[in-house]
């Protein structure tokens, strides 16, 4: 081998060893930084922040010319009448309208660590109607559809009809505003003494006072000097035989005829043991319903009155349990 050849070989061992050390080198530096807790910077996030959530219309709320307000999933207007969706039921508004106005709901700041759960619908945070009748009764039930005849309204496991004519409006039960006077209940005929003489009279003779508010309902319209074409009078249309009866000398005033026709509707119950026969015998008369053999009597007035009333009350007519009575005072 030459001397050139050597030295050349020499050069080239030289910078081989020179490059050796510097990678120990550096790798003993990481190792050095590691040991420390020492983190490589690392590039920085480019991910767009997520945007602010904006607010969203959940619905509109329907202001009234009294006052009062109703929140709805929609409102329409048709002609001169507002309209208006919740729940799945269609209602038009009989009332005057001031104003319609959006309901706007902030959703949860997910950055912040709000839930990603949709909000609630307005549907679903109200759970009843109270059909509000004229004269000042007013009745709450489960669910509401309106037409030209009237109001379909669903009770439990009942439907029943209330005739248009009967009706102020309908309001949903978390927008009701309570009046003077009025308490928090299923039923009330809009004067207090006689509420409270439905609810005595109920106590003292053992009868379920909704039951006799619907009689009373169907047969006067809470009306105290109601009269009826075959002289049936007052709130419960006594006949002048059966006010005598049960000693009613004044049938227009609401204490006594209430009292008798409470009283008169407790025998029936006791007699037959059914609230269909009970309301069958109120409307014929006890003596028709024995006569078909204990059945109710075949006229349409007689079974169209007893269909409506246990439907209201909530029983149905083929069964022969009634409703569990309010005990006696």
């Amino acid at each position: 081998m030459s001397l050139l050849t050597i030295k050349s070989l020499g050069r080239h061992l030289t910078i081989a060893s020179l490059l050796l050390v510097t990678v120990s080198a550096a790798a003993g530096q990481r190792k050095s930084h590691a040991k420390k807790g020492v983190v490589d910077p690392q590039p920085e996030n480019t991910k767009p922040a997520a945007e602010t959530p904006k607010p969203q219309v959940i619905g509109k709320e329907i202001h009234f010319a009294d006052g009062s307000t109703v929140k709805a999933e929609e409102v329409w207007k048709s002609g001169d009448d507002y309209w208006y969706r919740l729940g799945g039921v269609t209602q038009r508004v009989g009332r005057s309208v001031k104003s319609v106005e959006p309901i706007v709901e902030n959703p949860p700041d997910i950055a912040a660590g709000g839930t990603t759960v949709a909000a609630n619908s307005i549907a679903s945070k109200l759970d009843s109607f109270w059909v509000m009748l004229k004269g000042g009764a007013r009745l709450k039930v489960d669910e509401v559809d309106e037409n030209e005849e009237g109001a379909w309204c669903r009770r439990g496991n009942f439907s029943f009809l209330i005739a248009r004519d009967r009706i102020d409006r309908i309001e949903r039960d978390s927008n009701l505003t309570i009046r003077p006077g009025w308490s928090v209940r299923d039923w009330t005929t809009g004067n207090t003494r006689i509420d409270q003489l439905i609810k005595t009279n109920g106590n003292r003779f053992g009868v379920d006072p909704y039951l006799v508010f619907c009689v009373i309902e169907h047969e006067s319209h809470f009306k105290s000097r109601a009269i009826s074409p075959k002289g049936a009078q007052g709130l419960m249309q006594l006949m002048p035989g059966t006010a005598v009866r049960f000693g009613v000398r004044n049938p227009f005033d609401p204490a006594e005829n209430i009292y008798g026709g409470t009283q008169y509707l407790k025998e029936l119950l006791k007699m037959f043991g059914r609230v269909d026969l009970a309301l069958a015998s109120y409307n014929a008369g006890e003596g028709a319903v024995l006569k078909y053999g204990g059945k109710i009597p075949p006229y349409r007035e007689t079974r169209e009155y007893v269909r409506r009333i246990s439907n209201r009350y909530g029983v149905d007519p083929g069964r022969s349990q009634e409703r569990r009575p309010v005990s006696p005072e």
